[in-house]
């Protein structure tokens, strides 16, 4: 009896071994499933993606309106376009200067790496602050449309 158990042993392993694994067709069928998902889900996390960075755009800007508003109130008046919003962050002499206004000492570039555009007077307002979007052209729709700051 000890010889039959041992081949039946033998015998189990080896087809356990023989089916062990994945057949080719298995492993084309998982990869084909993952590229449809894939097909599906990332277009809509790249939308997610840009959306984000249009709302960290109006959000620097937001930030750039209340450093403004700061200095405004030390020196009764807004940087013109040529300070630009550097003037936020470096004196230029002016007596009641309080700065630097926005944090780090530094203005800070667009979600798309690109300066954003600072105007004073503003069409609307005493200034504007604008980002030109994904595509850096003015005008434009979607992820490529301008977001500029609220009219005061």
């Amino acid at each position: 009896m000890p010889v039959r158990r041992n081949l039946t042993v033998s015998a189990a392993r080896r087809r356990r071994r023989s089916q062990a694994g994945f057949t080719l067709v298995e492993i084309l069928v998982v990869i084909t499933i993952i590229g449809l998902i894939m097909a599906l889900v990332g277009p809509r996390v790249l939308n997610y993606l840009s959306e984000s960075k249009a709302k960290a755009a109006k959000i620097q800007i937001e930030s750039f309106s209340s450093a403004l508003d700061l200095y405004y109130l030390d020196l009764g008046r807004y940087p013109n376009s040529n300070e630009g919003l550097a003037a936020l962050t470096r004196s230029n002499n002016a007596p009641g200067w309080n700065g630097p206004y926005l944090r780090g000492g530094v203005v800070p570039n667009d979600p798309w790496g690109r300066s954003y555009v600072y105007r004073a007077p503003g069409e609307h307002a005493p200034y504007e602050i604008i980002s030109l979007g994904s595509d850096g052209q003015e005008g434009g729709s979607g992820t490529a449309a301008d977001i500029a700051s609220g009219t005061r």
